[in-house]
């Protein structure tokens, strides 16, 4: 077994992202790899097959989905212990994120096998893109839950984060996970909400929470379709303000003294940074 555990002699899982939309969203690589594989491990292979027949590509498909996929990982392992070369594809953008394979990439680690990246689209990295919203810093959460009590629960422990938060959201429950966002995060909160990129009635809306709420509520067909949210983080965290006795301490020898000599005793009496109580004091009494 060469350097790294993996073998040679078995076959190669390529992890093939596939448009989001447009079906022209496709990499050179992705369609050279669907082309020449042994077989197409697909979410839904009716669906796949549009893809496929759009560039011309008959690879034999497979189905892996969350509903087969322990039993589904057994044959494909069978496959590339074979020398037969697979590759994994969702039903839309890159396979693993909020869809199936970890089962089946994880099997392969542990047994050797080549797993190699063909990347592509992403609906997490295109809303980002065009989101006008911090990302250097993200952290992508897929689906909120189902329920009104755990979404909030779930939103309430996020709602002190710094980095830009990013969600998946179904037409269902589009409204609910707003207006959950509005409760917790505040009606001022920057949102992007990303509605059927690159597909025919794409729509980005961007906002307060409240106006992009107001968005979707006043317009059905802004309800509809497969959504990607975008929500600002909550921001450097404001600096501890002085306790309340130092500020007491401040406010009476201000009313005695001159700001300087005000903030310069109030330091010396409460250990304070008298640069800091200097600032304070013009913010007190300007």
């Amino acid at each position: 077994m060469p350097e790294g555990g993996v073998s040679n002699s078995r076959g190669t899982l390529y992890i093939v992202a596939t448009p989001i939309g447009n079906l022209d969203d496709i990499s050179l690589r992705a369609l050279q790899v669907l082309g020449t594989v042994d077989r197409i491990a697909a979410e839904d292979t009716r669906h796949s097959r549009r893809l496929l027949r759009h560039h011309g590509i008959d690879t034999p498909m497979l189905a892996l989905h969350e509903h087969n996929e322990r039993q589904a990982v057994k044959g494909v392992l069978q496959l590339l212990e074979q020398g037969q070369d697979v590759a994994l594809i969702s039903d839309a953008g890159t396979p693993l994120v909020s869809d199936p394979g970890f089962p089946l990439v994880r099997a392969c680690r542990e047994a050797g096998i080549r797993v190699s990246p063909v990347p592509g689209a992403s609906a997490v990295i295109a809303a980002l893109s065009v989101s006008g919203l911090p990302v250097d810093s993200f952290c992508f959460h897929g689906f909120l839950p189902r329920s009104p009590g755990p979404r909030r629960e779930r939103l309430q422990a996020l709602a002190a984060e710094i980095p830009t938060q990013v969600f998946y959201e179904s037409s269902h429950r589009i409204l609910h996970a707003l207006r959950d966002m509005v409760e917790v995060m505040g009606s001022g909160r920057d949102v992007c909400v990303a509605r059927e990129l690159t597909k025919q009635y794409e729509d980005v809306m961007v906002g307060s929470l409240a106006d992009v709420l107001a968005l979707v509520e006043a317009d059905d067909m802004r309800q509809r379709g497969e959504f990607v949210i975008v929500l600002a983080g909550a921001g450097e965290p404001a600096a501890d303000l002085p306790s309340s006795e130092t500020l007491r301490v401040l406010d009476v020898l201000l009313e005695e003294l001159p700001l300087k000599q005000a903030a310069a005793l109030a330091a010396r009496i409460t250990g304070e940074k008298k640069n800091r109580l200097y600032s304070l004091a013009l913010e007190r009494h300007p």
